[in-house]
């Protein structure tokens, strides 16, 4: 079971305060390792709140956790605040708050993608941490 989405990403005051603190907490992976979806989204997914979902693009791919979102219907539309997760779906040119990205995604039992993992996959793609 796959969907076709376009997620935008964005900044979060409270992701930038885990931040400040380490990047390698808990507290940041909750708040930026997750994915925001339209409920009709997580339905056709067969998801529920706090299950894993691997999120693939034309650059990456990434295990994040899908919550669903308490804004309006926005059915394909997903958000990811931006953050070493969505930037692994990214491409160079669009590593910015506001991106849109195309993805895919479909429901996993893989453990959500650990920021060392990411920056595992920068350094090996010559990209300086």
């Amino acid at each position: 079971m796959e969907t076709a989405v376009t997620i935008v990403t964005f900044r979060d005051i409270f992701q930038d305060e885990a931040a400040k603190k380490s990047k390698f907490t808990d507290e940041f992976r909750d708040l930026c390792a997750r994915i925001l979806l339209d409920k009709q989204d997580m339905a056709s997914l067969g998801l529920k709140d706090g299950q894993k979902v691997r999120v693939q693009s034309e650059v990456g791919a990434v295990i994040v956790v899908a919550k669903t979102s308490d804004d309006d219907p926005h059915p394909r539309l997903a958000f990811m605040t931006f953050s070493p997760w969505s930037n692994q779906l990214a491409g160079e040119d669009a590593c910015m708050s506001g991106a849109r990205i195309a993805a895919k995604l479909s429901p996993s039992d893989e453990s959500v993608t650990q920021i060392s993992e990411l920056l595992q996959r920068m350094r090996a793609q010559g990209i300086s941490t």
